[in-house]
């Protein structure tokens, strides 16, 4: 966590515990939609990655159900994101020069705000948890690189900004 001392402590999550709300763009009408969990999603315990899903836009009322599919993650900075479970594009995306920047959801994009921003980053200490490779640990090289900061955290602006378009009854 970031503190007002600049400094960050990475969470040690994995981009599997940003997978409860995926903001893509809905095939509908173009606008912010939700994948969530489906509503037959009641059982507790197993991994939310695996759960079956429900694509809804309240822009037109679009809503599909999914199997859970593998829950795998998205390829990368060299292409657009999309959704694991639809294969529908990110809402959170920007493209830098470098690639493309993405995140699940506003907490993702924040957690991502933070570590960029942080003057000094302390990792986890992965023999700790048991866990080596947290969702900060495999952010790309270039998101993790000072002299990147600046164009990185324009590009979590722009996207922050996308916000106010998926805010249920703006045009």
């Amino acid at each position: 966590m970031a503190s007002s001392s600049g400094r960050f402590l990475d969470p040690r999550g994995s981009a599997y515990d940003f997978m409860g709300l995926i903001m893509v763009r809905c095939p509908g009408c173009e606008r912010a939609a939700r994948v969530v969990p489906g509503p037959e999603d009641r059982a507790p315990g197993g991994r939310t990655a695996f759960r079956p899903r429900r694509l809804v836009c309240r822009g037109c009322g679009l809503s599909r159900e999914g199997s859970g599919g593998d829950g795998g993650l998205s390829p990368g900075p060299a292409r657009p994101a999309t959704d694991p479970y639809f294969g529908m594009p990110l809402w959170l995306r920007a493209e830098t020069r470098h690639g493309w920047l993405w995140a699940y959801d506003p907490e993702h994009l924040d957690l991502i705000r933070r570590f960029v921003q942080a003057p000094l980053r302390e990792r986890a200490a992965w023999y700790d948890t048991g866990q080596r490779l947290t969702l900060v640990a495999r952010l790309p090289a270039w998101v993790k690189r000072a002299r990147n900061r600046d164009e990185v955290l324009r590009a979590v602006g722009r996207t922050r900004a996308s916000l106010v378009a998926a805010t249920p009854g703006r045009p």
